[in-house]
């Protein structure tokens, strides 16, 4: 963050039902809303454990839990276990593009049944193509969408991955692909492609926002090593026991 940057003033959200440990109440730290966020402020956020909600900069801050851990995994020293080897190998024939972040109505509809067939009912089936750009599309973020295609002449769309590229790596903002092509492990596969990616540009990491331990939503991120946790103000490796009760 520049030295003449003015430091944005922080707010926190009332208390509401959490989406990932029903028992619990969670609040919400996130930049004020009318503060102009650059990207070396972006940058700066995001190395310090935030997210991002389309423009809204946001972490997990809550009185009685801290359940809610911010992860990076290491691109240049990631190496893929036997699973995501096969993946890796399963997914070689799509067809990969790269594009600049903006609404396509391909990419709303695919993203629909993604969500009513992967979560039916959720906070995050956002049913407008507004809500949509609103969750995905940022005026401050370097962000791109990333295409996986079939490989025959239809060329058809069976995932997109939305990541955001910082000074030190990608953060992988979310992923939605078709429910029928389950079997490719096509969720699996843009973490995979996102890591080589950051790796081919010669960044050193990939965000992958926040793990819960024991949460069945989030103990995916845990496959990915090694990978670091972002805990009292920095951060460190995430002991290779976690999340593998």
């Amino acid at each position: 963050m520049s030295v003449t940057e003015q430091t944005p003033s922080l707010y926190l959200s009332l208390p509401y039902p959490c989406s990932y440990l029903p028992e619990q109440r969670a609040t919400t730290l996130f930049i004020d809303p009318h503060h102009r966020v650059s990207r070396t402020l972006f940058d700066e956020y995001t190395r310090r454990g935030f997210r991002r909600s389309g423009d809204l900069v946001y972490r997990p801050h809550c009185q009685h839990c801290q359940a809610c851990v911010s992860v990076r995994v290491a691109a240049r020293r990631f190496r893929p276990n036997r699973s995501q080897r096969r993946v890796w190998r399963r997914n070689q024939d799509l067809v990969v593009v790269e594009r600049e972040a903006g609404f396509q109505r391909e990419h709303f509809e695919l993203y629909l049944r993604y969500q009513a067939g992967r979560h039916p009912g959720s906070s995050m089936n956002n049913p407008s193509p507004g809500l949509y750009a609103d969750f995905l599309l940022s005026e401050f973020a370097d962000t791109r969408f990333v295409e996986f295609r079939r490989p025959d002449g239809g060329r058809r769309l069976l995932a997109v991955a939305v990541m955001d590229r910082l000074s030190d790596g990608l953060s992988a903002v979310y992923t939605f692909y078709d429910p029928r092509a389950r079997r490719r492990g096509l969720g699996t596969f843009a973490i995979l492609w996102e890591i080589d990616a950051a790796r081919r540009a010669g960044l050193d990491w990939v965000y992958l926002g926040y793990w819960i331990a024991g949460c069945d939503k989030m103990d995916y991120k845990v496959r990915f090593r090694p990978l670091e946790r972002y805990r009292d103000g920095r951060w460190t490796p995430l002991p290779e026991a976690a999340g593998r009760d």
